[in-house]
């Protein structure tokens, strides 16, 4: 055999391998550029690219697929970034709703993955997402039977220092005595009370006084006027409202239920007793959220907001925001000490009295009224009581000429001309002059 011979038939037999591997690979589906992936992006594209396979067998045929390559829209791809980024991981079920085509885009794919992995987002399919939340609620569970409950229970009852008295002190040792109580047990006395049981009402409130001590924790200082033990109190009441109108048949704990009403019934009483000047509820949500809005906009400009500014931001008229500054003020008391000095310096002692009459005003108004009653002493007994009752010189109250003559048993068109008369004496008269220079 020739040298050409075996040369042509060796060709021949690296084509065939060749072809065959090919065609291999035409059954098998296109293989995957490999690139640096962790292990972890590496099986997801693996769960996606058989899932989307078996996703396009069950699409009807009228649907076509995307051209090999095709690349997805910029704005899809920052959207599931966006998501990914905001929650720290993205499902793959996401992936494939997003990208129907997983095995058409492998390239873009791969470059979605690659930008997820840096920005530290976790592919993650919903069998991981369901094992986490089962192993957290397991692990709680673990945590109650391993006696975490007692340190809960020890956490909750924490006064801050600038509360703690002897009274809080005795009042939190009474409430601990009691045990917590189990869902079962709730609705079992929850069942109770529909019937009137009292002593069911009485259990079910006293193993829940610890919530309300927790609660009110978290509005000390709030308040000059209300102490802990005045926030205990009213969150109390709250409690009792909660007990009357719990229904167990909605399938929630009662501390769930009842946390809404505690906390209502003390920032009701925030509101109501927190100032001199009550203000109305509505009033107090309006004024923290002006409050609010006035933070932000001073750490957004770096000086403080015009009114203006804070009434588009709150969608307020300026009017509006100009009243609400003004109810917003505390209230100060005229008997504040003024400076460090040792005299009695109060507040009260710098303020101007606006409506306290001035001695010189009123050593005028008694020269005026010394000339009024000279000037009147010129006419008639019955033209001096008329002119003062028109006029209000006596009682301050001036009165119509219908009224006038009522008093007198005549017309008011006959006052009139007595009105008439006696003002053109007193027009007449030598000390009129006088009464010009008031």
């Amino acid at each position: 055999m020739s040298k050409k011979k075996k040369k042509s038939q060796k060709f021949l037999r690296k084509k065939k391998v060749v072809s065959n591997r090919k065609s291999r690979k035409k059954k098998a589906g296109k293989k995957i550029k490999k690139r640096k992936l962790s292990s972890f992006d590496r099986r997801s594209m693996k769960k996606l690219l058989k899932r989307g396979r078996l996703n396009a067998k069950k699409r009807s045929p009228a649907k076509k697929v995307a051209k090999m390559g095709a690349k997805l829209p910029q704005d899809l791809v920052a959207e599931l970034i966006a998501r990914g980024r905001q929650r720290g991981f993205i499902t793959e079920d996401e992936i494939m709703h997003a990208i129907p085509n997983v095995e058409q885009n492998i390239k873009e794919l791969e470059n979605l993955y690659e930008k997820l992995e840096a920005i530290g987002v976790n592919v993650m399919s919903s069998g991981d997402i369901i094992k986490l939340e089962t192993d957290k609620i397991s692990h709680d569970l673990e945590e109650m039977k391993a006696g975490k409950k007692k340190s809960r229970k020890k956490e909750m009852l924490d006064v801050p220092e600038e509360a703690s008295s002897d009274l809080v002190q005795m009042y939190l040792r009474e409430i601990g005595r009691v045990d917590l109580l189990k869902s079962e047990e709730e609705v079992s006395l929850a069942k109770r009370i529909e019937k009137g049981d009292l002593l069911a009402k009485k259990k079910i409130t006293e193993a829940n006084l610890r919530l309300v001590v927790s609660i009110a924790k978290k509005y000390v200082g709030r308040s000059h006027n209300l102490s802990l033990l005045d926030l205990i109190q009213e969150g109390n009441i709250g409690l009792f409202r909660a007990v009357e109108k719990f229904d167990y048949r909605k399938g929630y704990k009662f501390s769930t239920y009842a946390t809404w009403w505690i906390r209502q019934a003390i920032t009701r009483a925030l509101a109501d007793q927190s100032r001199t000047i009550r203000i109305p509820v509505h009033m107090v949500e309006t004024i923290n959220k002006y409050t609010q809005v006035a933070r932000r906009l001073v750490q957004d400009l770096g000086r403080e907001p015009l009114p203006e500014e804070i009434a588009v931001e709150m969608g307020l008229e300026v009017d509006k925001i100009r009243h609400i500054m003004k109810i917003s003020q505390e209230t100060v008391s005229l008997e504040t000490s003024v400076g460090d000095s040792d005299e009695d310096s109060v507040l009260g002692d710098f303020i101007e009295d606006t409506e306290t009459i001035m001695p010189n005003q009123s050593a005028a108004r008694k020269l005026l009224k010394d000339h009024i009653v000279e000037v009147l002493d010129t006419l008639t007994p019955r033209e001096q009581k008329i002119l003062k009752i028109r006029f209000g010189l006596e009682d301050g109250v001036i009165h119509t000429l219908e009224e006038v003559g009522q008093e007198f048993g005549v017309t008011r068109e006959r006052i009139r001309q007595i009105e008439a008369k006696a003002l053109e004496k007193i027009r007449e008269h030598i000390s009129i002059k006088k009464l010009k220079d008031y």
